[in-house]
């Protein structure tokens, strides 16, 4: 393909990204307000953002496989149509049970969206642009984040909050009529062949469960539980702690994805210099992360803007570890073939960890205060530092430059 083809293709895995995130993160969003709205009790709400996690991480298993057997593009725009679907009905229902089928049919339908993107990215795209391009995708889930955040209390003051899922509902539409058009199909890129002794004998699925990277898994389902689940409730924690507004807590959220970007573009600094192994990267993340999380916890009800700083810090750096233990270590599983399905399996442990910690925070901070909630995060924190630190080692034997 010629550059202007790859680069254009490159947009577009980039808006594909930053509207599966529009149409995914909206009901978090706004949950605060759909509590104040409906009266509906906040742990009956996060059901459908615990459900939608749950079936998000299935369908990533599901989806990895498929984008192995059949074309990618298929899936994406399957997943594309449905999402935009359930982002229409969500404003009909009546209860919170019915906004949970809908929302778990959304986190199912997202998840054919990032495993068929990767498999498309490494076979058309060279290893050094595809770390690059890796970064960047990474970067617009951040976008959309953004775009959602702000575009929330404009829609809320004006339509109401059943007007923040029309309007993903309408950039998933018209994100469906770029893909389909633009969007190649894998079968049309003629990739060169691996040569003899580069073809290993041991399956991907055999070298994904061996000791060291199931501990890279269960590092990422901690970085879930601590991204995913600040994330969403991060809004209701301030409204909880300063008396604000649900309209100004929606906005200050605002604030999480702009920190996400940075962390991102760190992580990705360190492992272009002197660290190259995306585990201690991650390492690092984490640790950032867990000062992040302490200072949060020692300063919570002193200043507003500070918490919000803290949290945002927190996320920022659990972006920066999703970012290299499902972005980046996936091509590291080229010469064993099927990198969707590795991408699928990866993927879905975050949303092991994004599933307990929404429901969890739900309750805790409910039932036993924000406070604790707050140390539990720390905790969390404290155990994806020591996890990567310890795995970064054994990490770079199995998966050196030499193999």
């Amino acid at each position: 393909m010629s550059d202007r083809k790859v680069r254009g293709l490159a947009l577009l895995f980039m808006a594909t990204y930053m509207v599966s995130y529009i149409t995914r993160v909206n009901f978090g969003a706004v949950i605060s307000e759909i509590e104040a709205d409906t009266h509906i009790a906040r742990t009956l709400l996060s059901m459908s953002i615990t459900g939608s996690f749950i079936t998000y991480g299935a369908g990533q298993l599901i989806s990895g496989v498929c984008g192995d057997l059949v074309s990618p593009k298929r899936l994406v725009q399957a997943g594309l149509i449905t999402t935009t679907l359930m982002n229409l009905i969500i404003p009909l229902c009546q209860s919170p049970y019915q906004m949970l089928v809908v929302w778990c049919i959304n986190g199912f339908a997202q998840a054919f969206m990032w495993p068929p993107i990767v498999k498309l990215m490494v076979a058309a795209f060279s290893e050094e642009y595809y770390n690059k391009m890796a970064i960047r995708i990474s970067c617009a889930s951040s976008y959309g984040t953004i775009v959602t955040y702000f575009a929330a209390p404009l829609l809320i003051s004006a339509a109401g909050w059943r007007a923040v899922f029309i309007f993903a509902a309408c950039c998933g539409a018209i994100m469906t009529v770029l893909w389909s058009k633009y969007c190649i199909d894998i079968k049309s890129i003629v990739q060169k062949p691996l040569k003899r002794e580069e073809i290993k004998k041991p399956s991907a699925v055999k070298v994904l469960f061996s000791p060291v990277v199931i501990a890279v898994m269960f590092a990422i389902i901690l970085q879930g539980m601590l991204r995913d689940g600040v994330t969403t409730w991060m809004p209701t924690y301030i409204t909880d702690t300063y008396n604000l507004g649900t309209t100004v807590s929606i906005l200050s959220g605002v604030v999480i994805p702009l920190f996400s970007i940075l962390c991102i573009k760190i992580a990705s600094a360190l492992y272009k210099g002197k660290l190259q192994n995306p585990v201690l990267c991650s390492a690092v993340m984490f640790l950032i992360g867990l000062i992040s999380a302490v200072a949060l916890y020692f300063s919570s009800g002193s200043s507003v803007i500070l918490s919000v700083v803290c949290t945002s810090v927190l996320t920022g750096a659990m972006y920066g570890v999703a970012t290299m233990l499902t972005a980046i270590v996936p091509p590291f599983f080229k010469k064993y073939g099927n990198i969707s399905t590795v991408s699928g399996v990866l993927n879905a442990c975050t949303y092991v960890g994004s599933g307990i910690s929404t429901f969890g925070i739900a309750v805790l901070s409910k039932n036993m205060g924000w406070k604790l909630t707050l140390l539990m995060w720390c905790v969390v924190a404290v155990m994806g530092t020591i996890l990567c630190f310890v795995s970064a080692i054994p990490w770079k034997k199995k998966f050196s430059e030499s193999d």
